[in-house]
């Protein structure tokens, strides 16, 4: 009798699972149908040339829009962009370029370490004045970047104006296969700690972490620094590969469930240090992979998480082939640190202005135990074992950036100076220099307090109330007002790293940026004074 009892609830689960799925196909069908017969009509009656190519891309761009932020389509033509978030890496010659107006020259902004352009002599400043015989008058930065991209093995010819000596050259140029690494940074903060800045999760990072880690390892590190602050993730065989790095083989790093299949990840290799100290930094821009990493030490107490709260991306995505060459990178299912918690925030819309998580109240979140027993929580990113704030900077610092001043004024400082010493620093003198530049520059310097001051006047005109208030709004106004200079010069503590950085690079490439950068990090330098948890 229990046996039929048995057979009969599978019986009536199997067809409801049938039903389900003839329901999905038929709804499927219809829509698909009459999708095809509008595009049909349109083309048939429009009064008006039709724009399929454009409204058939609104549309399905519109349809995964719907679904999350993450699922996406990319035709063939974008398959470039795929290769280069999958892989960091493209055939050309390694530069960043900059071109201030339509009608002038591309400048060379930035060559990469060891790349082509570095070979060639090409240097912060120097003019391309022809690409493959082409003027690069009239090309926008993304046109002339084109051109400069090819198969590698490839040449490319420029004629070039050098910014020292004004020299009309013709160079050509090899392309090679340029990777931009994940490991931006590698060394050693004191005699005992060591730190790795790691930027994404492309292809054979996690091979690059274990060179570090080992090299690290040779110069007597003691404790590590996986640094992961703005880190947005990428493939998980990588994070997956990175936490093997530090914990048993056999270890469940991650699990996925979607669509009601369920997968455990476990690492495959034996680690090359399961003792040493661990901190991994994270902030609102860790996410992904990111927290995969984060998670999986946090859960299996490896490691001592510091910063704040991470990004709150629990979602896998995998890529799918389409006709004609496209592809789609669609979600597939949420995963799941060892604890069992997910770290996808609860929705899409409650976020901060960075797309961070927003607050969460805790009768929505959930409690886990660590492998030690220790309490975390789920409900949207990973909080940190010890929470240490990051500089909140000003509206100017963020406007000065965004409106790239700091940038500009690099390669005027690149195009003045020929070499400066690797322990440069900027004086007084070339601060005030900054300062007469970006005097001369348009954009916005208001304090946060003064577009606050702004909204607030037109709700009192639109209430009515200004007239009213208007001696209170005058003084109030004047007390706010600031003229650039001072407002650069009682910002400039804060806004000097950002130079220094900007200048460096322009002569010691990326690296020296970061360590211009660590040279002021205060919330690194806080996280080292605190005490790790014992395991």
């Amino acid at each position: 009798m229990k046996n039929k009892a048995i057979i009969a609830a599978a019986a009536a689960l199997l067809i409801s699972n049938l039903a389900l799925a003839q329901t999905k196909n038929f709804k499927l069908g219809q829509w698909t149908e009459i999708q095809n017969s509008i595009l049909k009509e349109l083309n048939r009656s429009y009064v008006d040339s039709l724009p399929l190519d454009r409204i058939e891309r609104a549309g399905i761009d519109a349809m995964l829009g719907d679904l999350d932020p993450y699922t996406v389509y990319i035709p063939e033509e974008e398959n470039e962009d795929l290769q280069m978030m999958i892989a960091k890496s493209y055939g050309g010659i390694g530069a960043v370029i900059y071109k201030p107006d339509k009608d002038g020259n591309v400048i060379i902004n930035e060559p990469y370490k060891n790349s082509p352009a570095e070979k060639y002599g090409l240097r912060c400043g120097d003019e391309i004045m022809e690409i493959d015989g082409v003027s690069t008058h009239g090309l926008t930065s993304q046109e002339s970047s084109e051109r400069m991209k090819g198969k590698p093995g490839t040449v490319v010819k420029f004629k070039v104006k050098k910014v020292y000596t004004g020299e009309i050259v013709d160079i050509d140029v090899t392309r090679e296969r340029i990777h931009l690494p994940d490991v931006e940074y590698a060394g050693m903060l004191d005699s005992e700690t060591g730190y790795i800045y790691q930027s994404g999760f492309t292809e054979n990072v996690s091979s690059d972490i274990r060179a570090a880690v080992l090299d690290l390892k040779k110069q007597g590190m003691k404790k590590l620094v996986l640094d992961l602050r703005g880190n947005g993730g990428g493939l998980m065989s990588e994070a997956i590969e990175i936490v093997s790095l530090f914990v048993p083989k056999g270890s469940l790093v991650v699990s996925s469930k979607g669509q009601g299949r369920e997968q455990e990840f476990k690492t495959t290799k034996e680690p090359i240090d399961t003792q040493i100290p661990i901190i991994v930094m994270v902030d609102s821009g860790s996410a992904s992979s990111s927290e995969i990493v984060t998670g999986a030490l946090q859960d299996l107490d490896r490691a001592t998480v510091m910063g704040t709260r991470t990004f709150g991306k629990g979602l896998v995505q995998s890529i799918r082939p389409l006709p004609y060459n496209g592809q789609l990178k669609v979600t597939t299912a949420k995963y799941y640190t060892p604890s069992g918690r997910c770290v996808q925030a609860i929705d899409y819309a409650h976020r901060n202005e960075d797309g961070s998580v927003g607050f969460i109240p805790d009768s929505l979140t959930h409690e886990f135990k660590t492998a030690h027993g220790r309490t975390v929580k789920d409900g949207g990113g990973i909080t940190p074992d010890v929470i240490i704030k990051g500089h909140e900077y000003s509206r100017l610092t963020f406007s000065l950036v965004y409106s790239s001043i700091i940038q500009d004024y690099a390669i005027k400082f690149a195009k003045e100076h020929q070499a400066i010493p690797e322990d440069w620093t900027m004086s007084d003198a070339e601060w005030k220099d900054f300062v007469e530049f970006a005097k001369t520059k348009e954009f916005d310097y208001r304090s946060s307090a003064k577009t606050y001051f702004d909204q607030m006047k037109k709700e009192l005109e639109r209430d009515g109330l200004s007239e009213k208030m208007s001696a209170q709004i005058e003084a109030m106004q004047k007390a706010l007002e600031m003229d650039k200079e001072t407002f650069l010069n009682l910002k400039k503590d804060e806004i000097i790293p950002f130079v220094e950085e900007e200048i460096m690079v322009r002569y010691y490439f990326q690296e020296a940026g970061i360590k211009v950068r660590l040279r002021y990090d205060e919330q690194l330098k806080e996280a080292l004074t605190k005490p790790l948890i014992s395991f």
